[in-house]
């Protein structure tokens, strides 16, 4: 019996390392094909389905801009959908750079605006207790 799961369901949506390139550049303020492209080394054909997959997903916007003296084109932003995708994004980063990172340490650290902390993902319940990031405080219920 194949195990009905949200992560399964999430990863059928962002689980391709282009696409959450992409989500990680454009949660960056990266916002134009080229630029994208650029950032995350995928080629054109390839960055072009993600686009695409994660714009008919609902992780992504379409806009259209139009640069003084040239054709209309499209930027790419993050929809509400996509935005809530950030703390998985800085997990990710988080774990990459707490295992995968050499001596000479993450490529870039994330700050908060307001007061220049450095940001971390972490687990907590809905009644505010923070748990540790191995899971081993968590229970599990099956609802189906």
């Amino acid at each position: 019996m194949v195990r009905e799961c949200s992560i399964a369901a999430a990863l059928a949506v962002v689980g391709e390392q282009w696409s959450l390139l992409v989500l990680r550049e454009v949660a960056l303020g990266v916002r134009r094909f080229d630029a994208i492209q650029a950032a995350t080394g995928a080629s054109r054909a390839t960055l072009g389905a993600r686009l695409r997959s994660l714009t008919d997903s609902g992780l992504l916007e379409r806009i259209e801009y139009r640069e003084p003296g040239s054709r209309a084109r499209h930027e790419y932003r993050l929809t509400p959908a996509g935005r809530e995708l950030q703390p998985v994004l800085t997990a990710l980063m988080q774990w990459g750079d707490r295992h995968l990172t050499g001596v000479e340490g993450p490529p870039l650290t994330v700050t908060h605006s307001g007061c220049g902390a450095a940001v971390r993902a972490s687990l907590r319940c809905e009644r505010g207790h923070v748990l540790p990031d191995t899971g081993h405080e968590l229970t599990v219920q099956h609802n189906r």
